[in-house]
C-alpha cells in the first residue's frame, strides 16, 4: 500500500503552525462535513462529532475488507475541524447558544462520492446514529489565510485572534470575514486545558 500518509509530517505547514501568526494559502481539500447551531458543549454536537469519526474510521479501516477502495493508501485519520460563525451578529461571541458551525474531517484523495455513499450506508448499519443522515461530502478551500497555533483553553482564543489581526495589519493584510476555522489537535477529555493545541485560521486579503 506504499508509505503511510501522516498529516503531522506530510502537511506540517497546514496542521502544525507556530505560535506566531503566519500567512498561508490553503489549497482545495475534501471533507465529510455536517452543519448545526447552538452550544458545542451539548449532546447534539457530540452526536455530530461521533457521526464524523465513525464514517472516517470506517474509510480508514476499509483495507481490511474484501472490497478495498481503488487507490487506497495508508494514512492517519485527520483531526476534527470546524468553521464558526454567529447566528445573530449583534450578540457577543461569548454567547455559545448563538453559534452556527460546520464541523468536518478531511478525507484521503482516493475517496469519491460513490465511495462516500457506500461507506455511509455501511456505517448506518454498523453504528446507527440519526446524525449520519446530515453528513455531506465535498471540497472546500480557505484560500489566503492567517493562522496560528493557539495553546490553552478555547475560551482564551480571543487573545490569539487579537495577535493575528495585529500581525495582519502590520503585514499589509486585513481580515476578510468574521468567520473562522479551528482545527482540534488535542482531545479535551485527555489533555490538560493549559496544554490543548488548536489551529486558528481566518481568511485575509491584501490591503
Amino acid at each position: 500500500m506504499g508509505e503511510k500518509i501522516d498529516y503531522k509530517k506530510d502537511f506540517k505547514n497546514i496542521y502544525l503552525p507556530k505560535t506566531t501568526p503566519t500567512i498561508i494559502d490553503i489549497p482545495k481539500m475534501q471533507y465529510i462535513m455536517i452543519s448545526g447551531t447552538g452550544n458545542p458543549n451539548g449532546e447534539e454536537f457530540a452526536k455530530y462529532t461521533e457521526a464524523l469519526y465513525s464514517i472516517s474510521y470506517a474509510i480508514k479501516m476499509s483495507y481490511k475488507s474484501k472490497d478495498i477502495p481503488e487507490g487506497y493508501y495508508e494514512y492517519t485519520v485527520f483531526p476534527l475541524e470546524g468553521i464558526w460563525d454567529l447566528i445573530d451578529k449583534s450578540k457577543p461571541s461569548t454567547d455559545k447558544d448563538n453559534y452556527k458551525y460546520t464541523i468536518m474531517i478531511r478525507q484521503p484523495d482516493f475517496l469519491i462520492e460513490e465511495l462516500f455513499e457506500k461507506f455511509l450506508e455501511q456505517t448506518k448499519k454498523k453504528k446507527p446514529n440519526p446524525k449520519l443522515e446530515k453528513l455531506s461530502f465535498g471540497e472546500i478551500t480557505d484560500g489566503l489565510c492567517c493562522q496560528v497555533m493557539h495553546i490553552g483553553s478555547y475560551d482564551d482564543e480571543s487573545e490569539s485572534f487579537g495577535r493575528m489581526e495585529t500581525f495582519c495589519k502590520e503585514s499589509g493584510y486585513i481580515r476578510a470575514s468574521k468567520i473562522h476555522r479551528e482545527i482540534y489537535l488535542s482531545d479535551p477529555r485527555k489533555t490538560e486545558v493549559s496544554k490543548m493545541k488548536t489551529v486558528l485560521r481566518f481568511s485575509v486579503k491584501k490591503c
